[in-house]
């Protein structure tokens, strides 16, 4: 059978097809080409090509077909294929329920993506959120009814939303399940030439023109190159930003870390920010920042009070590890529902979404999700490893936090187990105490102090050890423990300093020595006896009620130096609201702007508080020596205050 006598005249049909589709495009390539009676005109030649393909099938499986198909029969469904991707304007075939079977040269060219991209997608992940619903309403349509439609929508493009115009016609193959075939047409922009790839060009935000161009490509070939390099830029300059943010992390806070990194990217990378921990095992939402303005305020407290859901996609990327690019989000319930049951994702407005694991590269700590808006373009595959290497950033920099909060968080159990939880309450006295560390409290300092019961009184001991850390702090208890051991059974502070020296020079402390004061208190009528032992600690200082101040010497020989070392003893005698003032070389040692010691100005700060009570001299100190240092002690603080009060009852 010759190819004229094939049946129903297919051959010619699809021959006649071919040659007009060749004048359709050598019109659109023409200037002053209208793209609206060149779309009609595509869908007349694609109804062609729908009658031709039906004559096609009918034949291949009818079983009145008078003879058998031609050789050349699968060169002329090729040829067929050829004229769909071929056509002058962007053209889809879609299933019955939105998801997109094919898409033509063109239909790839106007989303900015090759058109196997948007095979298996639904069309409606390529057209922003407030038009979705519509469309998806004309696409059920023209199902149900078969009938064509026609509907003004947003499309996204790689430069943002454009408007644009849809046409549906409804195809019936021969088993009977409709499919429908999908034309877009972008509406010319004011005074903008035609695209002699046979659509009309439109404006993109920012001035940028997108068209196809006679070489396809969303965006004109002449912006290109500038805004690779630009956006490379940024992405760089934005790595460098968050760095500085991370190393300036003085704090070494978490909350506060995640917290300045998300709003420094919020804005510039991404309209949306959202940062998830994972806590005890579950992943908890931590922040979520985007537009400052109220509704977009309002949408964050929102998404911020849901934790993500498992199958979401933080959940996904903090379960596998693995970053997660979605350029056109087809399913708005990806971040999970609000309490309304209305998705995070359209309350947030978002086109497109990135999440990376936030990781050290061994420790997952949680998921960085970054979110744009139709107006901001999609996300890229470029744009991953930028994303990525914020998360190892951030994940660096938590490993850190923790690390240092751990550190401190020992320090700070450390020392409270080398100093009393609270000074006991001693009749005839009125006690304060105060210790404030140098720096961050990270390492354990070598203060100690304390209060406790002897025969027939009450001791005080105060001590500094020479240096800090674990060490340090081993010296520290076995001095404080060990005179309150000695101090239970002998009577003779200055013996029990001896004593303790014997201690510490069997201890091999590596070269390290200990000052220390201790005074033993007992009531002697209406005043109190002080039995004091030094052994190279500074003061204490007697503050009388009249304003009289006399700070004592330091004498004696610091504690762990050598076997013969003899504390040296003072015998005090205190009435009525006089005042022992302790303090550690903390408070003598702090310096102001002008290198001036706090030394010089004790006596007279002492004399100003005299008649205050114990709690209010501490206050009152404290505050004047972090005030006079600006904050800037150079040695750990350390304060014991004992007034003596109106003796007990029975005395």
């Amino acid at each position: 059978m010759s190819r004229g006598t094939w049946p129903n005249g297919s051959y010619a049909d699809v021959a006649d097809l071919a040659g007009r589709r060749e004048a359709l495009r050598q019109a659109a390539a023409m200037p002053g080409a209208d793209p609206r009676a060149l779309l009609d005109a595509t869908f007349a030649e694609l109804d062609a090509a729908v009658d031709a393909a039906t004559k096609l099938a009918e034949a291949e499986g009818g079983e009145s077909a008078p003879v058998a198909l031609p050789a050349s029969f699968g060169p002329e469904r090729a040829l067929l294929r050829a004229v769909f991707q071929s056509a002058p304007s962007p053209l889809l075939v879609l299933e019955a329920d939105g998801t997109i079977r094919r898409a033509n040269t063109k239909a790839g060219e106007l989303i900015g993506a090759p058109p196997g991209y948007a095979t298996g997608k639904p069309l409606t992940a390529f057209i922003d959120l407030p038009s979705r619903a519509a469309v998806q309403s004309q696409l059920a349509a023209a199902i149900r009814t078969g009938t064509a439609r026609q509907a003004d929508f947003k499309l996204l493009r790689p430069g943002g939303p454009v408007d644009a115009t849809l046409e549906v016609s409804v195809l019936t193959p021969p088993d009977g399940a409709r499919l429908l075939v999908v034309a877009i047409s972008e509406p010319r922009a004011a005074g903008a030439a035609a695209d002699p790839g046979g659509g009309a060009a439109a404006a993109e935000p920012g001035g940028a023109t997108a068209g196809a161009g006679p070489g396809g490509g969303a965006v004109a070939r002449a912006a290109t190159g500038g805004d690779a390099i630009g956006a490379m830029t940024r992405r760089m300059d934005m790595i460098t930003a968050v760095t500085r943010l991370l190393l300036d992390n003085s704090t070494f806070s978490e909350a506060v870390t995640l917290q300045r990194c998300a709003r420094l990217l919020a804005g510039d990378i991404a309209s949306w920010v959202i940062v998830d921990v994972e806590r005890a095992g579950v992943l908890r939402r931590q922040f979520v920042i985007g537009p400052r303005d109220e509704l977009a305020e309002e949408a964050a407290r929102t998404v911020r009070a849901v934790d993500p859901p498992p199958g979401s996609v933080p959940a996904q990327v903090q379960s596998a590890g693995r970053s997660v690019v979605m350029a056109y989000v087809d399913d708005a319930g990806v971040l999970g529902a609000g309490p309304d049951g209305t998705p995070l994702l359209a309350l947030l407005g978002a086109t497109s979404l990135l999440s990376v694991p936030i990781s050290d590269g061994g420790t997952g700590y949680g998921v960085l999700t970054l979110a744009r808006q139709a107006a901001e373009g999609r996300f890229e595959i470029a744009e991953l490893g930028f994303a990525e290497e914020l998360g190892e950033h951030l994940g660096v920099a938590i490993r850190v936090d923790r690390m240092f909060r751990h550190r401190s968080a020992v320090a700070e159990a450390l020392q409270s187990s080398l100093l009393p939880a609270r000074l006991p309450d001693v009749p005839g006295l009125d006690l304060s105490a105060a210790y404030v560390p140098a720096g961050e409290g990270m390492e354990v300092s070598g203060d100690f102090y304390d209060v406790f019961a002897i025969a027939g009184g009450w001791a005080i001991t105060v001590g500094d050890v020479c240096g800090k850390g674990q060490e340090a702090a081993a010296m520290t208890a076995a001095t404080r423990h060990a005179i309150r051991a000695i101090a239970h059974w002998n009577a003779d502070p200055v013996d029990v300093l001896a004593k303790v020296n014997e201690v510490i020079l069997a201890g091999d402390y590596e070269d390290r020595f200990v000052t220390a004061k201790l005074a033993y208190l007992r009531r002697d009528g209406t005043g109190v006896r002080v039995d004091l032992a030094s052994s190279g600690h500074p003061g204490p200082a007697v503050v009388r009620p009249d304003g009289r101040v006399e700070v004592l010497s330091g004498g004696g020989l610091p504690l762990g130096l050598f076997p013969d070392a003899e504390p040296e003893r003072e015998t005090l005698e205190l009435g009525p609201d006089d005042l022992l003032f302790f303090y550690s070389d903390g408070v003598t040692e702090a310096r102001d702007a002008d290198m001036g010691f706090f030394e010089d100005h004790l006596a007279d700060e002492l004399a100003g508080v005299a008649g205050r009570s114990a709690a209010e001299t501490t206050r009152m100190i404290q505050g004047l020596v972090t005030s006079f240092s600006s904050d800037q002690l150079r040695d750990d603080m350390t304060i014991v205050v004992a007034k003596v009060t109106a003796p007990p009852d029975d005395a």
